[in-house]
């Protein structure tokens, strides 16, 4: 007996559930930090209201957080139906396009909130690089990165043409040019900035190296879809 062998990792399933508790554990310790802007925005996403809930940057990040139950239940879903269709890996999948849906679509729809006179001045460009950081300040450095974390984090594991880090960066800066015209051509009195792409993109990409243990095998495994069928003996 070969006393020296390193012991053999850890199974898939107990490292799901660390994973799961880990983020679980991220959630909760934010949603704690940020409880009381949050509270104040409760009773009128309760009272299911428009104006005070959907329209502010406190009502989306809470129902974000509320509706992350039925986004859980979702990807279940999904992957249940794939694993019994005989799909390769159905829950990276399932959690992937889940994963960059939920995490996506409420900092696209912060970003999309018209200012206070929508329609009413033309759209306003800042092109010069770097000059928008120094008033953006910490919060929204941070919240610029987060816009297209989970895009970035989640795309290359459920696509394998995007997993790399030049195509991480493109995809993020793509997307990030794409709402920064919105914003301009919607006339949503917001500044459409080089900065803005520019931190969005690496935000991107940062999420992307985060995930890389995972995306890089998933780029070395076989395209998607049912396994095939053993082939017959004799």
């Amino acid at each position: 007996m070969n006393h020296d062998a390193s012991p053999p990792p850890p199974p898939r399933p107990t490292r799901r559930l660390v994973l799961l508790g880990l983020a679980v554990l991220g959630l909760t310790a934010a949603a704690f930090l940020m409880r009381r802007p949050l509270m104040m925005s409760a009773p009128v996403c309760m009272a299911g209201r428009w104006h005070g809930c959907y329209d502010t940057f406190n009502g989306v990040v809470l129902m974000t957080l509320v509706t992350l139950p039925l986004a859980a239940l979702v990807a279940w879903a999904l992957a249940r139906r794939r694993r019994a269709a005989g799909v390769t890996s159905p829950w990276r999948r399932s959690l992937a396009e889940v994963g960059m849906v939920h995490g996506t679509v409420p900092f696209v729809w912060l970003i999309l909130m018209p200012g206070a006179a929508p329609g009413l001045v033309p759209g306003r460009t800042s092109l010069v690089p770097l000059r928008d950081l120094v008033v953006m300040g910490p919060l929204g450095i941070v919240g610029n990165l987060l816009v297209f974390a989970s895009l970035g984090f989640f795309a290359p594991m459920r696509f394998a043409a995007l997993a790399s880090v030049p195509r991480i960066l493109a995809l993020g800066a793509g997307c990030s040019v794409l709402v920064e015209t919105a914003q301009y051509v919607l006339r949503l009195d917001r500044v459409s900035s080089v900065d803005d792409v520019l931190v969005n993109a690496t935000g991107a990409v940062l999420a992307g190296l985060a995930s890389r243990r995972w995306w890089r095998t998933r780029a070395h495994t076989p395209a998607d879809g049912p396994r095939p069928a053993p082939a017959p003996v004799g």
